[in-house]
This record gives structure tokens, C-alpha cells and sequence, in this order.
């Protein structure tokens, strides 16, 4: 018997890029249905022609100060980093040294692992992410614990441990030894429940050439599972690569003749790109994930993200925790709109509100399973309030227009504006 569930309130989601396809692409119901059948959308429009054909012993839940959009999709993120967000420290590099090594030391411990998985997906949800991108520490058994706690909740979760042959004492494995453990985390979890496995070079400073080498051979060896990992953060970094890596023509191709950049390839931060990395992206199908929040946190650089796209690469957004400041993808999105600002090229509040929802979607190549409120798609959901804080209420008093909504809930808004989360069609987290 099929479980059937319907909600009113206000409805908005994307059905494509508004840089493409204009407004059309993003949809609002100021009063809205949305029908779910077993953890899947079945129906999203308007109530008055929706709900005439509603079965009788359908229930309906009424949120008539909510606005219900598709859950959030983070395309980078940290799970060690939970308990070393907002530590001050140099620019990234040094950060890694002093702040972000030591507290993934600690995830060799599978009991702090464990707590610390509960309290990662704990803050996801509670800022209404439902998917994301995530990195584990050098340790295998700090992503089973993440991928147990995940599975329990029926979260949509790619993650991968860090593959380190070149890490500091406490943190470093070995060719031999990450790949082993990492083809045993992709047969053990890369297709239970709504899990996904990526292959996880930290970035080329941590890993030898026949690291990397061996991470490729893996990635095309499994045609289901997806590689994330650093790319031209910090203008540092990007000299330190060029110096290990002579004979690259840049910092991409350091990982590009290892077989790393395909459509399955997602990449953080990717700020100091040359017109030939971003061409070779863009022909690969490889996506970026935009870290507004952690550049200006480690003052890596601003993202040029008309620039990117002009290219043809694909962008999701990404918290970056903890050098990312927040968990919240709404605070995420603004920032990606200050971000823009100071490039001199603005972000449509409904294109950042895109690539918070859908465009993360189509970044990790999950596009026709989750993202928007289309027939069919998994129901990862989450109910806004636009009242959350006196402040939101008072601005957002007497608003109807969309796009300054989305706007106004991005600029002041953060978990508190995050009512209510749903999982496949399920709570998963209740403000109260």
C-alpha cells in the first residue's frame, strides 16, 4: 500500500539554469501542492488545480506561512572539520598545519568518529541540507561511521577518505594502503542505500604521483562512483603545485594526467584557473564546487563565477566546513552574491537560489534524482520560514515577490529560517 502524503504552502523550485532558460525556469506557487508517494514527488502546481483531484483519505498538512522548497545540495564539505569551525589561523597552508591536521588526528578514533558523524548530519539537516559532497579524514573508519550514521537516516551522501601518502605524521597512508581501504569502502558502501562513493585525493601536495596515478586506476574501474578533491585555492598553493609538478602545464593538468578530471569530477574552490584549465573542465563534463564563505575565511581569493561559466564548467556551491563558516547553504548563497559583487558581475538572487537546489544537483550528476520538485525526483524537501527571526519578519512584512524573498531569507537567514526538513518523504529534522 503506497504511502501517500500531501502539503500546502508555498512552492518554489527550479526546473532549469535561469542564466539559460530565463524566468521561466524557476517555478512559485504562492499557494501550492506538493504530493508525495512513497518518498517521491508525484505532483507539484498550483493548489486550486491540484487538489479537486486529491483522493479523499489523502491527508493534507497545511503550512500556510511556509515556503517548501527542494532540500539544499552541498558539494563540499568537511566531516572532521565540525569541531575546528571558526579557529583563526594564517591562510590555508598554514591553517592546515596548525588547526585543521590536529583535529583529524582525533578521527582515528572510531568512538569520536561515531559521535562526531551524528553531529555533522545533525547540523546538515538542521540547516536543510539533505545531500552533500563530503570528505573524511585519512581514516577508513572515520567515513564507515559516517556512512552508518547516514544510512540510518536514509540520507543521499557521497563521501570518501582521504588518500594521503604524503600527509604529516598521524595522517598518512600509503599507495598500497589507500588503495586497498579505499576499494574495500567502495564494495562495502558505494551502493547501499542513497550512498555514494568519491575517490579522495586530498590535493596533489598530499599525494604522490603514484597515489594519484592509483586513484585514477580506481576511478575507472568503477564506473558508479565519483572523485572530489582541492584545486587552485590559494595563489601558495598554486606555486607549491607548479613546483612538484614541472612537467604540468598547470595545476588541472597535475591531476589530468592521472586520469582525475572526467564528468564524474568535482572540484573545490578552483579560484586561480587559467583560460586552459577552465576549457579542459568544461570539455571533461568536471564540475566546481564554489566555497564563497571559506575563500574570504582564508583569504584564498574571489571565485569568478561568470568567468567559470562563461567557459561552460558546471558550479555548485559548497559550504567548506571548517574553513567555510557556516553549515548554512543559504548563508552559502550569499555570500556567493557578495562574492559576485565585488567581481563586478551581480548573481541573480534566483540563479544563487539555483545553485544552492538544482545546479548543486547537476554538479554531482544527481540532477534527475534530486534538486527540484519534478515529477519523479526523491522527496528531500525543506519548509522555510519566512518569520523566523523578528528581523526577516519585519523586512519580509507584506513581500510577495519571489526573488526578494529567497533574497532577504539568503542575507538574514541561517538554520533558524529552516522550519522543517524531509528525507525521501520523511522528518528528519522539526524546528518545534
Amino acid at each position: 500500500m503506497s504511502d501517500v502524503r500531501a502539503y500546502r504552502a508555498a512552492l518554489v523550485h527550479c526546473l532549469d539554469d535561469p542564466r539559460r532558460a530565463g524566468p521561466d525556469a524557476v517555478v512559485h506557487h504562492a499557494d501550492g501542492l506538493l504530493l508525495v508517494e512513497d518518498g517521491h514527488v508525484a505532483a507539484c502546481g498550483p493548489w486550486a488545480e491540484l487538489s479537486p483531484g486529491l483522493a479523499a483519505d489523502v491527508p493534507v498538512e497545511h503550512l500556510p506561512d511556509r515556503i517548501l522548497t527542494p532540500g539544499f545540495v552541498d558539494t563540499h564539505i568537511h566531516f572532521p572539520q565540525i569541531d575546528m569551525i571558526a579557529a583563526f589561523s594564517g591562510q590555508l597552508l598554514d591553517w592546515l598545519q596548525e588547526k585543521t591536521f590536529p583535529a583529524e588526528r582525533a578521527f582515528a578514533d572510531r568512538a569520536h568518529a561515531d559521535d562526531t558523524a551524528r553531529a555533522f548530519l545533525g547540523e546538515l539537516l538542521r540547516n536543510g541540507t539533505t545531500t552533500a559532497m563530503v570528505f573524511g579524514s585519512v581514516h577508513r573508519s572515520s567515513v564507515e561511521a559516517l556512512f552508518e550514521a547516514a544510512l540510518a537516516r536514509n540520507m543521499r551522501l557521497i563521501a570518501g577518505k582521504s588518500l594521503m601518502d604524503l600527509g604529516p605524521d598521524g595522517l598518512r597512508d600509503s599507495v598500497a594502503g589507500g588503495r586497498a581501504e579505499t576499494e574495500t569502502l567502495i564494495r562495502d558502501w558505494g551502493k547501499r542505500g542513497r550512498l555514494g562513493y568519491a575517490v579522495t585525493p586530498r590535493f596533489a601536495l598530499s599525494s604522490s604521483p603514484e597515489q594519484l596515478a592509483a586513484a585514477g586506476e580506481i576511478l575507472r574501474a568503477h564506473d558508479h562512483v565519483w572523485m572530489q578533491t582541492h584545486l587552485a585555492e590559494s595563489p601558495r598553493e598554486v606555486a607549491a603545485v607548479a613546483e612538484a609538478f614541472p612537467d604540468s602545464r598547470d595545476y588541472l593538468d597535475a591531476y589530468d594526467r592521472f586520469g582525475l578530471v572526467t564528468d564524474r569530477s568535482v572540484f573545490a574552490h578552483a579560484v586561480h584557473m587559467t583560460d586552459r584549465s577552465l576549457n579542459r573542465m568544461a570539455q571533461a563534463g568536471a564540475a566546481i564546487a564554489h566555497c564563497p564563505t571559506s575563500n574570504l575565511f582564508l583569504g584564498s581569493g574571489l571565485f569568478d563565477l561568470a568567468r567559470a561559466e562563461a567557459h561552460g564548467v558546471c558550479v555548485g556551491l559548497g559550504t567548506d566546513v571548517g574553513a567555510g563558516t557556516s553549515f548554512s547553504m543559504l548563508t552559502t548563497a550569499a555570500s556567493a552574491c557578495n562574492v559576485a559583487q565585488m567581481k563586478g558581475r551581480p548573481l541573480d538572487p534566483l540563479r544563487a537560489f539555483y545553485l544552492a537546489t538544482l545546479g548543486g544537483a547537476r554538479a554531482l550528476g544527481l540532477d534527475d534524482r534530486i534538486g527540484s520538485f519534478s515529477t519523479g525526483r526523491e522527496a528531500d524537501f525543506v519548509a522555510l520560514d519566512p518569520a523566523a527571526t523578528p528581523l526577516l519578519a519585519r523586512r519580509l512584512s507584506g513581500v510577495s515577490d519571489i526573488r526578494e524573498t529567497l533574497f532577504a531569507l539568503m542575507v538574514l537567514g541561517d538554520d533558524r529560517a529552516v522550519a522543517r526538513t524531509w528525507i525521501a518523504g520523511a522528518v528528519a529534522h522539526d524546528r518545534g
